[in-house]
């Protein structure tokens, strides 16, 4: 919607300026797009007055002026033919930026004579296309800045014009007096009264109007019009011309201008017809199907059944509501003009725009709801301005169907609105705010203004009040709470556990990925999913077919896609459900993290290697430690179809599975387009038992005084036997002493074997013993040694290495 700040002020009488009437507009929820000021561009420039002229030494066309600034006389060449001693002209000094020549004007000689500045035409500072001469003003003071002349003499070449965005449910906000009549609610001013004339025709008009029963219930309850004679259809004159290009609009002739300008200042679209090529009475009715109509666009669109279209004996002549047509359209040569204004159906418009596609000025309006109250008196102002303008004498009303009643009341409960928005605004206050706006007042229900299709219950008339009140007054207030004490907490176990694991993952170098959980059948397939229970039944491509059995697919794709564009190392992680079924609660959560590729980037120290086993087993230790799961698990091999058989591993606890780690399958690797190496986990957060005493602060640290005695044991074994197998063994020598056991060495292949045997290897584990009570003596080191000997040894049938 645009619209010029002297177009306002026709409708709302104020002293308010620019700046206020443009936070107003949106704070009041109309946003301002833009603001064309022109008077920013011509602000440098001052009037001044031509002393003397003489013929330049040097050229024919030129003279040289003398000329009286307010710094006192200046010298200046100008090529005018209009340069003369005497007159009153715009002046523009050095250092000033002509916008129409794009130019800084700085002191020159022309023709070697020195020039300080230039007098300046309509076109080089942008006001017309005028450049024949200089300007020259009747009146003006020298100093006197051009903007205050112009202000005052010819106001339309300095009017700011402003654009605001509507919202869809503001149809009224289309008009310049809706805008007036919300500012005037808010406290900027006085909305004028809008007199209605009450026209008498002189004569019945030949055209008579005819509304389809079936259109009068939806469609067009109300179609009006007259017909005026004798009228001079020229160019409107320059203050309506000047309104309509300042917002963009190209004048045509008066009597389409008329139209337009009754669009955008009250929000009533109007249509006139060339009466002479109206042949028999204008009927509005549905089309058949299959008619032509050449519209104003110059467009011919072929209309489909249903739509609305008004059409005399010869076939169609309007788009309803939307366009009219080509064949009856006014020019210059028209004298007899039939007058329209109608109310249509909104659905019906939008459909019909939308269908053909169609955008107007009038289509917008109807579509959205324009007052139907106002079809009448709309159309007695628009024909004042006919006979004002063009002349002519006015027939009496043709009129079929009535005004639609859409009168509706609702409550308005002065406590209800302080109580929703949060501010104390008097009963009063909010009574006289809505009769600003046009609603009608009976005790405490409230009826809303027609041209108001928006308002449509009790929460309207809150926000109404709410708005003109300006929420930015709104002072933010803490919440009550709803009991004393320590607020418990918000996140559940679960929720917690999945931050911490998230936190986890990004500490350990993971990229966290999110991903669909719809797959494809062939990708759900190979990790165990793909079964009917899980498909989606509409799904939006055929890559998302089957909810996700496992987070690995997805990893697996983002890696792909990466090493496509060259990025090779990846470690990528993601947090999320997975799903072993389509009913409700037949999900679990999954924290997956991937690695492919090498472990560390290349350097001259040799630690860049594949990324294998115990990479993953190292980060889903890690991450289960986060999580609280017990330093002391079981590790078995019974994993699934996707994980390589010889190179993973369960963790978990007797029956109760906790994670899975390893190198993902190489089949999986080949379907899913990734090179490796690659390897994974996938932890199941919610096995992970919860700690049995829940307390809000971490265990104190339990650090013992004495010292810690470490004893490396090596011993031969098979070479199929697992260190696990010789860890758990050595743990459990003395679980009260002994504080960890790790592997520090392993010796294989065949140097090994031929050292210890065919088929054996040397694994060497470091014990650390930890007392609690006192220190331990050379005995009691080595009665711990000897059962630690004793209970590897007979969990890996080895024997102590020499």
């Amino acid at each position: 919607m645009k619209f010029t700040l002297s177009w306002l002020k026709d409708h709302l009488d104020t002293t308010a300026t620019l700046d206020e009437i443009l936070y107003a507009l949106t704070d009041l929820g109309m946003e301002v797009e833009d603001v064309t000021d022109r008077t920013a561009k011509l602000a440098p420039f001052t009037l001044a007055k031509v002393l003397h002229a003489e013929q330049h030494p040097d050229a024919d066309k030129l003279r040289v002026c003398r000329v009286l600034t307010d710094e006192g006389e200046k010298q200046i060449v100008c090529g005018a033919p209009n340069a003369r001693a005497g007159i009153t002209v715009v002046l523009c000094k050095p250092g000033d930026y002509v916008p129409g020549i794009d130019v800084t004007l700085g002191v020159g000689k022309i023709r070697g004579v020195e020039s300080h500045g230039m007098m300046a035409s309509e076109r080089e500072l942008e006001l017309s296309d005028e450049h024949n001469g200089i300007i020259e003003l009747p009146s003006g003071e020298v100093g006197e800045k051009f903007v205050d002349w112009l202000a005052q003499n010819r106001p339309e070449l300095v009017d700011p014009m402003i654009h605001i965005k509507i919202t869809p449910n503001r149809p009224d906000a289309l008009g310049v007096r809706g805008l007036a009549r919300d500012l005037a609610a808010r406290g900027l001013g006085t909305l004028k009264a809008l007199d209605i004339p009450a026209i008498k025709g002189g004569f019945p008009s030949p055209i008579a109007v005819q509304i389809a029963p079936e259109l009068k219930v939806r469609g067009c309850p109300l179609f009006a019009g007259r017909l005026i004679r004798g009228v001079k259809n020229g160019p409107s004159p320059a203050w309506l011309q000047a309104r309509l290009t300042a917002i963009g609009l190209r004048p045509i002739s008066a009597l389409v201008d008329i139209t337009n300008f009754f669009t955008f200042a009250l929000n009533r679209p109007l249509h006139v017809f060339d009466a002479a090529k109206v042949h028999g009475p204008l009927r509005i009715h549905p089309a058949k199907g299959g008619e032509e109509l050449l519209a104003l666009d110059g467009k011919t669109y072929a209309l489909q059944p249903g739509m609305m279209v008004i059409s005399d004996d010869n076939g169609p002549e309007s788009l309803a509501g939307i366009m009219g047509g080509e064949v009856s359209g006014c020019t210059e040569a028209t004298t007899d003009v039939f007058l329209e204004s109608a109310y249509w159906d909104p659905i019906t418009i939008a459909s019909t725009g939308r269908a053909l596609k169609i955008n107007s000025d009038a289509r917008y309006r109807f579509e959205r709801g324009v007052d139907p109250a106002f079809t009448l008196p709309g159309l007695e102002l628009a024909t004042q301005m006919i006979l004002d303008l063009c002349g002519g004498e006015p027939s009496e009303i043709a009129l079929d169907g009535a005004v639609p009643d859409v009168s509706r009341a609702y409550r308005l409960d002065p406590a209800r609105v302080i109580s929703l928005v949060g501010m104390d605004i008097p009963e009063a206050e909010q009574r006289r705010t809505l009769e600003s706006l046009g609603f009608t007042l009976n005790g405490d229900m409230a009826t809303p203004p027609t041209w108001r299709p928006d308002i449509l219950g009790e929460a309207d008339l809150v926000e109404e009040v709410a708005r003109v009140a300006s929420l930015t007054k709104l002072v933010g207030k803490p919440l009550r709470r709803t009991q004393p004490g320590v607020p418990k907490p918000i996140l559940t176990p679960l929720q917690s556990r999945e931050k911490s694991a998230r936190r986890t993952l990004a500490a350990l170098g993971y990229n966290e990925c999110v991903t669909y959980s719809f797959i494809d059948a062939e990708a759900a397939t190979l990790f165990g999913g793909g079964a009917d229970a899980v498909r989606v039944d509409n799904p939006i491509s055929s890559e998302m077919t089957h909810l996700r059995p496992d987070l690995l697919p997805g990893l697996l794709r983002a890696a792909a896609r990466n090493q496509a564009r060259g990025f090779a190392d990846l470690a990528l992680c993601e947090i999320g459900p997975a799903f072993q079924g389509g009913e409700p609660g037949e999900q679990h959560l999954q924290a997956t993290g991937l690695l492919v590729g090498h472990s560390a980037p290349r350097d001259p120290f040799g630690s860049r290697r594949p990324v294998d086993v115990f990479d993953a087993k190292a980060d889903a230790e890690a991450v289960l430690a986060a999580l609280g799961a017990p330093a002391r698990t079981q590790i078995t091999r019974k994993v699934a179809a996707w994980w390589h058989p010889g190179r993973s591993g369960v963790i978990g606890l007797g029956p109760n599975t906790l994670a899975t780690f390893g190198e993902v399958h190489p089949r999986i690797l080949a379907a899913m387009g990734v090179k490796g190496p690659a390897v994974a986990f996938t932890i199941l957060v919610a096995n992970v038992p919860m700690p049995k005493v829940k307390t809000p602060t971490r265990p104190a640290l339990a650090i013992s005084d004495l010292q810690a005695v470490e004893r490396d044991f090596a011993f031969v074994v098979d070479k199929g036997v697992e260190a696990l197998t010789a860890i758990n063994a050595a743990q459990g020598a003395d679980k009260a002493l002994i504080e960890s056991v790790r592997l520090f060495d392993q010796f294989t292949g065949d140097k090994a074997e031929a050292q210890m045997g065919a088929g054996k290897k040397s694994i060497a584990l470091t014990v650390r013993l930890q007392p609690t009570d006192k220190t331990l003596t050379e005995a009691e080191i080595e009665a711990v040694s000897a059962r630690i000997i004793e209970k590897v040894t007979k969990a890996t049938g080895g024997t102590l290495r020499g």
